[in-house]
């Protein structure tokens, strides 16, 4: 039987494609066993069971940019993390070990790699993070998303797959019923999507409070998903408008319903929002959160903005132009279908399944 690790977290943008990779090996494979390992306190912990499949937390948790006391503390924990990984590995035997980026995967692959079990990374963004730099050395493949990251990895290692995607968000079209009557909003009616990601964008949140009568006065409903720091105040929000034009979530499971419904998106430039985009094929206006390491998302978005494929308007900028960039793009059909035509282009539907099947061939 074989045994696979996955490792890595933090946010939804590295739990999501890590389930998908696991969805698909068993897909490929039923008896496989599927261990993943965590970072303790961190949503993989809670998102992971959900899926179904069992983890582990490790004691890890990242540097501080600013002068912290946590940062004190970053040599216990990751001398308790690697100790900790090494005692999963002895005790489960992988055949191989994943990391799909966040705290857990450093130590995790760093053990793996030493006790001579081949590691595989995924690296979703199209800017290389320095944790993956470092594990590159001794992996036997690195799965990417973005052409020319022979910058950052040795080339003869590379695979350019794509980034994994929930199937069900694959399979997203013809349920634009159903999500009405999910979500509560009115058939007839243009739909903008806002997405602040799994923790929250207060930029983009509070852009669309100051915008949100405005919007509706104009003839559109929104679906706004807004993290969980900001769920009560957007729900006050919508609340005191009093109309069935908004509905405001502090997170969305059913995401392939909520692209079903969507006319237009705003959303952060994570690397699984923006490879979900590609995929529902959505015209899409990217608001990158500009203290994410290396400044990756706005290189993500970037890369859409380049092909026509996308819009941006950057986070010091959002206050003024979000809701009126937003308006424009709601009222503009060819340039919705614009976009919708080029960012479709960009998809890569068989992400997870090729990643799968290299870490088969890996065994």
């Amino acid at each position: 039987m074989k045994k696979v690790i996955i490792s890595g977290g933090g946010t939804g943008g590295h739990i999501y494609p890590a389930i998908a990779i696991a969805n698909s090996l068993k897909a490929i494979d039923p008896t496989i066993q599927i261990l993943f390992v965590g970072a303790l306190g961190k949503m993989e912990m809670e998102k992971v069971p959900k899926a179904g499949y069992e983890i582990i937390g490790l004691p890890i948790s990242g540097i501080k940019r600013e002068l912290s006391a946590d940062n004190l503390s970053f040599p216990f924990k990751l001398t308790r993390s690697l100790l900790k990984a090494r005692s999963i590995i002895k005790s489960f035997q992988p055949d191989i070990a994943i990391g799909v980026g966040g705290f857990a995967s450093g130590p995790l692959l760093m053990v793996a790699s030493l006790m001579g079990i081949p590691t595989l990374i995924q690296e979703q963004n199209s800017y290389a993070g320095v944790t993956n730099k470092l594990l590159a050395k001794r992996a036997k493949a690195i799965c990417v998303a973005y052409p020319n990251m022979e910058a950052f990895f040795p080339k003869n290692k590379l695979k350019l797959t794509g980034n994994p995607v929930r199937n069900d968000i694959v399979n997203s079209t013809n349920k634009r019923e159903l999500a009405y009557e999910r979500f509560g909003l009115q058939p007839n009616h243009k739909t903008l999507l806002v997405i602040g990601g799994s923790l929250g964008a207060k930029t983009i949140n509070e852009s669309i409070e100051a915008g949100l009568k405005m919007i509706i006065d104009s003839g559109y409903q929104v679906l706004w998903q807004t993290g969980k720091p900001y769920a009560e105040r957007a729900k006050a929000a919508v609340e005191a408008l009093k109309t069935p034009y908004a509905q405001a979530f502090d997170f969305i499971y059913e995401m392939d319903l909520a692209y079903a419904l969507a006319d237009v998106v705003v959303s952060r430039a994570g690397a699984l929002s923006v490879s979900e985009l590609c995929l529902v094929e959505k015209p899409a206006i990217l608001v990158p959160f500009p203290y994410a390491s290396e400044d990756h998302q706005t290189k993500n978005a970037m890369s859409l903005v380049e092909q026509n494929a996308a819009l941006l308007v950057k986070d010091k900028d959002a206050k003024d132009e979000l809701v009126q960039t937003t308006l424009r793009l709601l009222q503009d059909v060819d340039k919705q279908q614009e976009l919708s035509k080029h960012i479709k282009k960009l998809a890569k539907p068989n992400a997870a399944k090729e990643i799968a099947e290299t870490v088969l061939s890996l065994i």
